[in-house]
């Protein structure tokens, strides 16, 4: 007898109709019509059931920070930077476990099950690296969370920046991080960029660099990332998170460089909702987005995620854990709004970014880990338009959230009608 069996759901791909099968924590069998015993059988009515969703660029050491010691007057990117650097010395462990599981049980809420995020090694203390370890420890029943070493004062500008960020690495992080547009000179962020990918080399780590953040069309360390990663063999493994100086790069040049990108297997975080807040604020009007180049870097194979980036935090005030609205926020900034770019956005927040973190047993297919989001969607356009509701959330084939379906009430010439929010 099977564990649980999910009848009559809708997939991302467009099926409809379909059953899906559990038995210890996986996947059995994915099919149309399926009928077999279940301990516990759910009938999805037509709902769009969905792979966990995925942010592959978050900030847990500094989340539910807001306000802390002050807030961001000016919403922007170097007061943050400077908020930060006052936060720094306040910091304790406690109280970056305390905000970061609880920002965890918000993300379950919201069918938000597998998170990378970057953890500051820039103070020799290294306390924030040791909190969202045991962070790490604590989710890991019911959230993949990945930690990235992340040097935010420079790997190479800051005195014992590349001992620390070893030593995070041998505490246990996952993956290596830089900020090469952060360094003093061009000079010494492409070093940063060749010195830390050889790290990764050798110890077998992936990369993920926040990589030209800025509005500068001369800041183009993602080219020296894409070099690094073929020569050092490192293709599938490499990721630039940001790269917004994109945005405003010469378009002969960007013919060039989309093709290395993809040539070298290096992907490409955006972060919509903190791109469009904190770039082109130099910018009178015309005004930029300030957001990299979606869409063309798809149509060059390259493959794309979207990450949330920032929750109630130094740099952003706003956010819930909600990738619902991190896709939506993309789809506007980046004109996706034909059917096809729409559910590219979709992917972006689920498979595309399952990718970048190289997640085992992620999918809706025999064999996956049975892990899924039910939404009150038909799909996956649908989805994003509504921000839908997370219905049920499982993890390896528990349930871990529960929400219940939202209907509206209208009054319509003195007659209740009923209707769903799941519907036009």
């Amino acid at each position: 007898m099977l564990d649980l069996l999910v009848k009559n759901a809708s997939l991302p791909d467009g099926r409809t109709g379909i059953s899906m099968a559990v038995q210890d924590g996986l996947i059995t069998e994915v099919a149309p019509g399926l009928d077999a015993p279940a301990h516990e059988v759910i009938d999805a009515r037509g709902y769009l059931l969905s792979p966990p969703f995925v942010d592959a660029h978050f900030h847990m050491d500094a989340t539910l920070s807001y306000g802390l010691p002050r807030v961001n007057e000016s919403g922007t990117l170097l007061e943050g930077i400077a908020l930060w650097g006052e936060l720094k010395p306040l910091l304790t462990a406690d109280a970056i476990i305390e905000r970061a599981l609880a920002y965890c049980d918000w993300a379950v809420a919201k069918g938000l099950l597998a998170i990378r995020s970057h953890v500051d090694t820039s103070d020799p203390s290294l306390l924030p690296v040791e909190a969202l370890l045991e962070v790490k420890r604590r989710v890991a029943p019911y959230i993949d969370l990945q930690l990235v070493a992340f040097p935010q004062d420079g790997v190479l500008r800051s005195k014992g920046g590349m001992e620390n960020l070893k030593r995070a690495l041998d505490l246990g992080v996952d993956v290596v991080g830089g900020i090469p547009h952060f360094e003093r000179t061009l000079a010494e962020g492409a070093a940063s960029v060749r010195l830390l990918c050889e790290i990764a080399a050798e110890r077998g780590k992936l990369v993920d660099m926040h990589c030209d953040e800025s509005d500068d069309p001369l800041s183009r360390h993602i080219e020296t990332l894409a070099f690094e990663a073929q020569r050092l063999g490192l293709q599938g493994r490499v990721n630039g998170s940001h790269c917004t100086s994109m945005h405003s790069m010469d378009n002969y040049y960007v013919s060039k460089l989309l093709p290395l990108i993809a040539e070298s297997g290096v992907s490409v975080i955006a972060n919509p909702l903190i791109n469009i807040t904190l770039q082109g604020r130099h910018d009178s009007y015309p005004k930029r987005r300030g957001m990299t180049r979606i869409p063309e870097l798809l149509a060059a194979g390259v493959n794309v995620a979207f990450g949330h980036d920032c929750v109630m935090d130094p740099w952003y005030g706003m956010g819930s854990g909600d990738m619902l609205e991190v896709a939506h926020m993309g789809l506007h900034v980046a004109q996706m709004t034909s059917q096809q770019g729409i559910r590219a956005c979709f992917d972006a927040v689920t498979v595309n970014a399952a990718k970048v973190m190289h997640l085992k047993g992620y999918g809706l297919a025999p064999g996956c880990d049975a892990s899924f989001v039910l939404l009150q969607a038909r799909d996956a356009v649908e989805a994003i338009r509504l921000r839908a509701n997370r219905l049920k959330v499982w993890r390896k084939g528990t349930l871990v959230a529960e929400t219940p379906e939202v209907v509206a009430r209208l009054q319509v010439a003195g007659r209740p009608e009923k209707i769903s929010f799941s519907h036009p």
